[in-house]
């Protein structure tokens, strides 16, 4: 059974950080390229950075600077390091991966940054 669990979310103040992480099972992990994605209050789910297998990364240019996605393959583990935190990123974080055909998400842990 494949499960991505995520946790690490909470309130911050603006300015402040927090780290998020998604333990994984059921899944070749160390040969999955993963995301992290979130949803804010009435917009569209999007993406906020990816980590292939290789270990390199991609961010998308509002995190940019700020947010650093890592993956420890020994424990199933992406991390998602938040810096600088902003109100605009106040959403639900997600992670999500494909595995033989499917796409798979965890339950989202929600990020509150006020200001």
């Amino acid at each position: 059974q494949v499960r991505l669990v995520e946790s690490g979310g909470g309130l911050v103040q603006a300015g402040g950080s927090l780290a998020l992480s998604c333990t994984t099972s059921g899944i070749n992990f160390s040969f999955l390229d993963m995301g992290w994605y979130r949803q804010a209050l009435g917009k569209q789910r999007g993406l906020v950075a990816r980590i292939l297998r290789e270990g390199d990364t991609y961010d998308t240019d509002s995190v940019k600077g700020r947010f650093t996605i890592s993956r420890d393959n020994a424990k199933t583990t992406v991390y998602l390091q938040m810096n600088s935190l902003e109100p605009e990123d106040t959403a639900v974080y997600y992670c999500n991966t494909i595995f033989n055909g499917g796409n798979y998400w965890g339950q989202g842990t929600q990020v509150t940054v006020s200001s």
